[in-house]
């Protein structure tokens, strides 16, 4: 989706030249640089850290357009992403990090919250951040790291979480979904209905779990719930034993062949499902749009035991200056404000702020993607490829009813260390 950036340039801008020339400007040398002319205007960049979902060139073309703002795109998995942040935070400015990561970030101390009152659309994000409900009120599951547990701190510097809102959140929503499976119709030619068919022996050599262990293991608890093996009082936290079983189960399911691939990048779920190497597996909304687009058909299945759901949002490092600060606040509001949460909704995500994204797009767009309703004309992903037919309707159906189904959020376990040991023992295996 995104051009990988490296980071080896990412400190080389206007600004740090601006600091070399007033350096050497103190030793007498300024005749070697350009003319002031050419400086007199900051350059406004930012380094964005995150796994490529929400980064795109379009977005960062239309953000430049707008606002001025220069995106540098840095990109790496969701576990590199919280391993530069406990190690590397002057290495960008703006992150963005799902909720379950929180746990882990937020105690490092190198993450700042944002400040609700400069953000425009705050009080118009969905309640599913804030009350952990949908717009209609109707309470949705909150097994794992449901958003609302980890929203808002008890203050600008504290590392405790407050069970009641208040002005600092740990994270602005970017963008949120009910994940399931993902499966190939035209292989299978039958219909799929539980989260056990990803150990059918049917598919032996065939299926594909994503290998992020926090991730993969909730995918592993839902399948366990769907065979009838153990009912979890909580899959989002669970006990050594239960994850000793949890592992047990797809560790001999991993011995008797059934996996083709243990996925990490976006990119790779892609290739697998387009290739037919798999035929279902664990899957992300936009990776199943971006397999639809080269024509091959692809169903992001809903399942009767409901959907995994997760959460994105943006924060600061620590290392920002005031002045990136105000950029920050001014590119998280832009992109609140309407044309990326319809750019992210054709991908069939959904949007923080419902109303500005709205605002954005078709009406025949919003009954399809948001309402559930047949297409009334073809559909088209952001790239203006064709998606879906007129007459099609979405998988899994309205917005209500996917995120309304939600039976559990990613999350970091208590045990974390132990699953993530467990874990990596079934993947070596």
């Amino acid at each position: 989706m995104t051009k990988r950036h490296t980071n080896a340039g990412a400190g080389v801008t206007r600004r740090n030249l601006l600091k070399a020339a007033g350096a050497l400007a103190g030793a007498g040398a300024v005749s070697s640089f350009p003319a002031p002319a050419v400086w007199s205007a900051e350059e406004k960049v930012l380094r964005y850290l995150g796994t490529a979902v929400n980064q795109s060139d379009d977005i960062t073309k239309k953000v430049k357009a707008d606002t001025g703002i220069t995106i540098q795109n840095i990109v790496a998995t969701t576990d590199d992403v919280t391993k530069r942040v406990a190690t590397q935070p002057n290495s960008f400015d703006i992150l963005d990090t799902e909720y379950f990561s929180l746990k882990k970030l937020v105690p490092s101390g190198n993450i700042l919250p944002m400040d609700a009152k400069k953000i425009k659309e705050f009080d118009n994000i969905t309640p599913i951040f804030t009350k952990g409900q949908l717009p209609d009120g109707k309470v949705i599951g909150d097994q794992g790291t449901a958003p609302k547990k980890v929203m808002f701190l008890e203050g600008p510097h504290s590392k405790t979480f407050s069970k009641t809102p208040t002005e600092w959140v740990t994270l602005i929503p970017t963008v949120y979904n009910a994940d399931t499976l993902g499966i190939r119709p035209d292989l299978i030619k039958r219909p799929i209905e539980h989260w056990a068919e990803l150990l059918n022996p049917e598919f032996k050599g065939k299926a594909a779990i994503l290998n992020i262990p926090s991730i993969g293991i909730m995918d592993a608890a839902m399948v366990v719930e769907s065979l009838g093996k153990y009912k979890y009082p909580d899959k989002g936290n669970m006990t050594k034993p239960e994850i000793d079983m949890t592992v047990g189960v797809l560790t001999e399911a991993k011995k008797a062949g059934q996996f083709r691939a243990f996925w990490k990048d976006f990119n790779e779920s892609v290739n697998l499902m387009a290739s037919g190497e798999t035929v279902i597996q664990s899957m992300w909304s936009p990776a199943v749009t971006a397999v639809r687009s080269k024509g091959i058909p692809c169903v992001f299945q809903p399942l009767k035991e409901g959907y995994r759901s997760w959460a994105s949002g943006f924060c600061m490092s620590k290392g920002t200056t005031p002045k990136q600060q105000e950029w920050i606040y001014e590119f998280v509001n832009w992109y609140l404000s309407g044309w990326a949460g319809a750019y992210l909704n054709r991908q069939g995500y959904y949007s923080a702020v419902l109303s500005t994204a709205k605002a954005n797009m078709e009406p025949y767009e919003w009954a399809y993607w948001m309402e559930g309703k047949p297409a009334e004309k073809d559909i088209h992903g952001p790239d203006g490829s064709l998606l879906e037919k007129a007459g099609a309707v979405r998988d899994g159906g309205s917005y209500d009813d996917r995120m309304g189904n939600v039976a559990c959020w990613n999350a970091v376990m208590d045990e974390n260390d132990y699953m993530v040991r467990k874990w990596n023992e079934f993947i070596a295996a």
